[in-house]
């Protein structure tokens, strides 16, 4: 054992029946996308550290990008996101694509960061954005998506909240507090990191920023007002709005919500649990430039994106992820002796022509054996057939789950499993 080469850190394997826990969450994200009208779509893993530069921000290309020359030696990444390639996409067909757009998309990302609970080094994210309309219905709609998809797991409000802000009402309140544009965007990524740090090192760090005691006090004053989001022309409608899609109960205003990357102009989210366990489930946010930054037209969005990894530890230890029972619809073929595996191999093939799922076993063994192997990968029935069938044009079928057992014309074969399984 100890000579088994290991997987990459913070990387994981995906047992079959992980994999089934995995398929299940993709289909409940599946599901409540195409609800609301969003079609898939995908990009390349590889994009030019270049496009992330553009707008990521300087701490995901920097610090957390998977960043290796190519044979040409142009720089190349390992995607830590999607929204950079979905602006690359849009920007190349800008003019013949069909406004607004609604797309969703699910698959493997890798930042370069230290393992821990919640967070890997590879994971697998879903992106879905709206693009093309520059309107507080556009934000709420991508709330209420996401408040929508924690109902179809079985998530109740208070077990996890969206928590929203807005960049534009938190720009005009820094400077009322006389905090200069220069300072602004330091101030605003100190925020995002406020429940990452001690206090006192917070208030040390914004201090070093060049901020005035009563500055400070001012600040911190602000970032507890709940009530702040009544003075902002965005999130008044915006709240009305989420009360009329029947999702306002899953949101809450936090002036602490600030979204670190670089591309966020407006109103920006994060769902997390009400316990504080786990780091934040989703984000996401309103983006007016990101098109254009990559060679585009000008072209709002909103959109968010969520990693597979929190989501499953808080619906794990919630309880809320379902037993993945084996499909139970499949057919185990046995082989009863060498003489008889052509046969048996025959009759496999005739009946996935008629659709159906055939296992054939790989070997003439011990019947009792190959029954074993037929309730452990859970199967619904086995078929044998023997010199008495071969005699009698027929095959028996063993009924797994009842434990009973019937002889079969071969004529009325295809039918009678197909019954079966139903």
């Amino acid at each position: 054992m100890k000579n088994i080469i290991k997987s990459v850190k913070g990387t994981r394997d995906f047992y079959p029946e992980e994999m089934a826990k995995r398929q299940w969450l993709i289909e409940k994200i599946r599901q409540t996308s195409e609800l609301f009208g969003y079609e898939v779509y995908d990009g390349p893993c590889l994009e030019t550290i270049e496009l992330y530069a553009a707008k990521s921000g300087e701490e995901l290309v920097k610090e957390q990008a998977f960043v290796f020359p190519d044979r040409s030696g142009e720089l190349i990444a390992l995607r830590p996101e999607l929204t950079p390639t979905l602006a690359r996409m849009v920007a190349a067909r800008q003019n013949e694509l069909t406004f607004p757009l609604r797309w969703w998309s699910f698959g493997p990302f890798w930042r370069y960061e230290r393992p821990q609970k919640g967070r890997s080094r590879e994971f697998f994210q879903w992106n879905i954005d709206l693009i093309g309309v520059d309107s507080v219905a556009a934000d709420a709609e991508l709330i209420a998506v996401a408040a929508k998809f924690f109902q179809n797991l079985g998530l109740r409000p208070d077990q996890v909240q969206i928590l929203v802000n807005n960049r534009k009402l938190m720009e005009r309140e820094l400077n009322f507090i006389g905090i200069s544009a220069e300072l602004r965007p330091a101030i605003l990524r100190l925020i995002d990191r406020i429940d990452k740090q001690p206090a006192e090192a917070w208030d040390e760090n914004v201090l070093k920023l060049g901020l005035l005691p009563n500055q400070l006090s001012s600040l911190k004053a602000l970032l507890a007002n709940k009530d702040l989001w009544q003075r902002s022309n965005e999130l008044l409608p915006l709240f009305w709005q989420l009360e009329a899609l029947g999702v306002a109960e899953f949101v809450a205003y936090d002036p602490k919500i600030i979204r670190g990357l670089d591309y966020y102009t407006d109103t920006v989210f994060e769902a997390h649990d009400t316990t504080g366990e786990f780091r934040a489930i989703l984000g996401g946010g309103h983006y007016a430039n990101l098109v254009e930054d990559v060679g585009g037209k000008p072209l709002p969005g909103v959109g968010f994106a969520m990693g597979d990894v929190v989501i499953m530890l808080l619906l794990e230890a919630l309880g809320l992820i379902p037993e993945q029972k084996r499909s139970g619809k499949g057919v185990l073929m046995t082989v009863f002796d060498s003489a008889h595996q052509e046969i048996a191999a025959r009759i496999a093939t005739h009946l996935r022509e008629a659709g159906l799922q055939v296992i054939l076993y790989p070997e003439a063994d011990k019947l009792a054996k190959q029954l074993k192997y037929a309730d452990r990968i859970g199967v619904r029935c086995a078929l044998v057939i023997g010199p008495d069938e071969i005699a009698e044009n027929t095959v028996v079928i063993k009924d797994l789950a009842t434990r009973q057992q019937e002889s079969v014309p071969m004529q009325a074969l295809v039918e009678r499993v197909k019954n079966l399984l139903a």
